[in-house]
């Protein structure tokens, strides 16, 4: 029997880290370690291990990321397994999503233990991905369910996933979905399909356009009172501090204190500005309050409304759209796809 071909990208992250002769965790494991580590992955599937880089995820940048979704995209495989670490999981994940498309698995995974714990999930999070990887309805419905996130044996669709505790071994959820498969025993037990249409019909903007350089977006997150003096300095300072675009965790369904709306009216005015929940996701709503600070108000100010992503989400897709020059409304129709 031909075992299928799976390639391992290793970038770092928990998933990687050694102890150092003070006992803190620091980066060194490779691709080849972290196979050689779960030896039941070589009666599963022709395993090829390459390290692609050595650093945590909170250090990883769009450039890095972009760089990756185009090894994929080269890559004569049947089935892709990204390791790395969680701190940015969910952003990346998304961000692999929009760029890559192609009709074999592609898994993200990592770990929240360290290897020098008691119980390290690496081991099990990285044999996870590859089962799901192999297995038949996930291998026959690859472009529907696009990128993937395993962690803890729940399979996420990567528009969906969200880290939701820092240090938890369970700290990975689709809160809005719930999981779309789940590991038991050797078996992948599918249980939905994730809505695909919005990320489609992002990547086909996305794609279509040339891309450009990393364009800077900022994450504004609002909050009881906010005097809105970074508001004040981005609409008075915009080509000195450099963003090009900004998403603003907005309240509610899609509020923002009064005493900041017209601030945050002018910012749209000068760059695209992106309202997203800061509950953690949507949708928002668009006509039921009224009021200078309402959704109805800042929908007519000229606001982008970022549907059901979470700022983190829609900080990564407008970041995409600007990289790919798209203009303030094609951005808008982008973003109008995702309720």
């Amino acid at each position: 029997m031909t075992l299928p071909r799976i390639q391992i990208l290793a970038l770092g992250g928990t998933i990687a880290t050694a102890p150092d002769a003070s006992g803190a965790m620091q980066m060194g494991l490779g691709a080849d370690d972290l196979v050689a580590a779960v030896p039941t992955l070589a009666g599963l599937a022709d395993i090829r291990a390459e390290t692609v880089s050595r650093v945590g995820s909170h250090s990883l940048s769009f450039d890095q990321m972009h760089a990756l979704a185009a090894k994929i995209m080269g890559l004569d495989v049947d089935g892709v397994v990204v390791t790395q670490g969680t701190d940015t999981l969910e952003e990346t994940s998304f961000l692999l999503d929009l760029l890559v498309e192609r009709d074999i698995p592609v898994i993200v995974t990592a770990a929240m233990r360290n290897p020098a714990l008691t119980s390290p999930d690496g081991p099990g999070n990285l044999l996870a991905a590859v089962r799901v990887a192999c297995d038949p309805w996930v291998k026959a419905h690859a472009k529907s369910l696009g990128v993937l996130a395993v962690m803890l044996d729940e399979v996420y669709a990567a528009a969906d996933v969200q880290k939701v505790h820092p240090t938890r071994f369970n700290a990975f959820a689709a809160p809005q979905t719930g999981p779309l498969a789940a590991l038991v025993e050797d078996r992948v037990v599918p249980l939905s399909l994730p809505v695909r249409a919005p990320v489609e019909a992002a990547r086909k903007r996305l794609v279509a356009a040339s891309e450009g350089r990393e364009q800077p977006v900022a994450l504004l997150w609002l909050g009881l009172d906010e005097p809105g003096y970074i508001l004040e300095a981005m609409v008075d300072h915009r080509d000195q501090l450099g963003y090009r675009g900004v998403v603003v965790g907005a309240m509610g369904g899609g509020h923002v204190p009064e005493r900041v709306a017209s601030l945050v009216g002018q910012l749209a005015e000068i760059i695209p500005t992106v309202v997203s929940p800061r509950a953690g996701g949507g949708p928002l709503l668009r006509q039921t309050y009224g009021g200078p600070s309402s959704e109805i108000a800042l929908r007519k100010a000229g606001l982008i409304w970022g549907g059901r992503l979470n700022p983190l989400k829609a900080r990564v897709l407008l970041q995409a759209c600007l990289r790919a020059g798209l203009d303030r409304t094609a951005i808008a129709e982008v973003f109008e796809t995702f309720g």
